[in-house]
């Protein structure tokens, strides 16, 4: 694998390891169910999808089977998804002014499958113009 592809990745981690840090005062917070469906929790589904979306990016084309492919992409869903409880563990417990949240961590987890699914119909249209043109 390319070291290279991997960068934007870490570089992303990086920057959600860092805004997650924050204190609180910079952001909103969420105290019932329904606020759920807050901004927050829609950066949530975005930054941890980009994520995902880096992480298959970085192993594309890498493996050539099948089952490969599906290893990699089911160990990136439970590597990006320990990524997001990490940070609301972080936040949690070592963060000053920052609070863990089930609802930011249910936001993360939506965010990575939202990201693998968008990154799985990128490449299949990918492949099906791809397949047209030749």
């Amino acid at each position: 694998m390319s070291v290279r592809r991997l960068w934007p990745s870490l570089v992303w981690a990086t920057i959600i390891m860092l805004l997650t840090g924050l204190p609180g005062t910079y952001f909103p917070s969420v105290t019932t169910f329904w606020d759920w469906l807050s901004p927050d929790k829609v950066v949530h589904v975005i930054i941890f999808g980009i994520q995902t979306i880096l992480l298959l990016y970085a192993f594309n084309g890498q493996f050539t089977t099948d089952r490969q492919r599906y290893v990699v992409s089911v160990l990136i869903i439970i590597i990006t998804t320990l990524f997001a409880a990490i940070t609301e563990l972080l936040q949690k417990y070592v963060f000053i002014g920052r609070h863990g949240s089930m609802f930011d961590f249910i936001a993360d987890a939506i965010g990575v499958l939202v990201g693998f699914l968008a990154y799985c119909l990128l490449n299949y249209k990918k492949k099906n113009v791809n397949n047209i043109n030749n």
